[in-house]
């Protein structure tokens, strides 16, 4: 399965603000700031991350799905979905 470049745009565009944030939380905890804010910039990451996973995924549906594309069958786009779980 390939994904449409249009329709990664703002999948990598997620995934950059993501690693941003988590090179805040690495200052963070370098800095020695509170525990209770680590951990809540941390949960920001996880949640951009599995949401980057969710729209290669959804995407890869509307293809394998929508527009007949046979590389990938239901079984193996659920799995996928079930790892991001």
């Amino acid at each position: 399965m390939e994904l449409d470049s249009t329709e990664l745009t703002p999948i990598i565009n997620r995934l950059k603000r993501a690693q941003g944030q988590l090179a805040g939380v690495t200052r963070m905890l370098e800095e020695g700031k509170d525990c209770k804010d680590v951990v809540t910039q941390l949960a920001a990451v996880s949640k951009a991350l599995d949401r980057a996973g969710f729209a290669i995924i959804a995407s890869g549906l509307e293809q394998c799905l929508v527009r007949g594309d046979a590389s990938m069958d239901t079984k193996d786009l659920e799995k996928l979905f079930l790892s991001l779980a």
